[in-house]
């Protein structure tokens, strides 16, 4: 019989994702690394955001999946044994994953962000480690790091917007700046409406707007990529992020999920290739 996992899906796929992951653009020599790594950070992201853990019992399992990554024996965290083989295979500096956990540890203790700042320094460790990652698995230059620090930083805060009310409903986490909340006559407590109060609209609308110097450093990155998979996805993801942080500035996410539909998508997909004159 097997070790117990420490890993605690939540049953959510690439599927679920705004953005592609490990897409047919991507070399398929690489992809299977790509997943290796998703699927890391998906279980330990679950574990960080799990309701029916205690804070410390969340730790102890970031912890031994940090361990396991690093080369502890035992079979009971199996996405970390995944990893860390993927690495051996690579090369890649397993801080990108180890950055990961260190977030998500946050996660665990932490469930308010005080201010702009406080949210960009979490969003270092929950998400540029990801791009970070992607480029070095593909020989990118790390001069690419800042605009892909930006794209990754831009695409936690859209799906931190997205997902306000629920957050808040599901696991008491709060990403919203509390320093433009009561700038703008908001409270927490408001996340609990169907519908924006006008304070909130101006809490979010100030989110939106601090999000967009992100994704004008964020369009950058696709222009200094050489590989042309790589590339194309990157400036796919960009016009996403540009389509999603634009619906926010419009739409009411308390009413409903604010997310791109069908056509959005293809125009999206469209507008990155042609962008990079990668689809003519």
């Amino acid at each position: 019989m097997g070790a117990v996992s420490v890993e605690h899906a939540s049953g959510k796929g690439s599927g679920d994702e705004n953005f592609p992951v490990g897409s047919w653009l991507i070399a398929k020599r690489l992809r299977p690394h790509v997943m290796a790594y998703y699927r890391f950070a998906r279980n330990a992201d679950d574990v960080g955001d799990a309701p029916d853990l205690s804070a410390e019992e969340k730790i102890r399992r970031l912890d031994r999946m940090g361990a396991v990554l690093d080369g502890a024996p035992g079979d009971d965290a199996p996405s970390a044994v995944a990893m860390r083989a993927s690495l051996q295979q690579t090369g890649i500096d397993p801080a990108h994953c180890h950055e990961l956990l260190d977030a998500f540890r946050q996660d665990a203790v932490k469930n308010r962000y005080a201010n702009w700042q406080e949210l960009l320094d979490y969003c270092r460790l929950s998400a540029a480690p990801v791009g970070r990652y992607l480029l070095d698995l593909h020989g990118e230059s790390r001069d690419t790091w800042k605009a892909s620090d930006a794209l990754c930083a831009a695409l936690q805060v859209i799906n931190h917007l997205q997902d306000c009310g629920k957050d808040y409903h599901e696991i008491d986490r709060v990403y919203l700046s509390q320093e433009w909340m009561t700038a703008e006559g908001a409270s927490i407590y408001d996340l609990a409406n169907k519908g924006c109060t006008p304070g909130m609209r101006r809490t979010l609308d100030r989110m939106v707007a601090a999000t967009w110097p992100l994704v004008e450093e964020a369009r950058k990155l696709a222009p200094a990529v050489k590989d042309r998979g790589l590339r194309a996805e990157t400036a796919i993801i960009v016009s996403c992020a540009e389509k999603l942080l634009t619906l926010l500035g419009r739409q009411d996410p308390l009413a409903r999920r604010v997310k791109l539909g069908a056509g959005e998508i293809f125009l999206s997909v469209a507008g990155g290739l042609l962008r990079q004159g990668l689809f003519k």
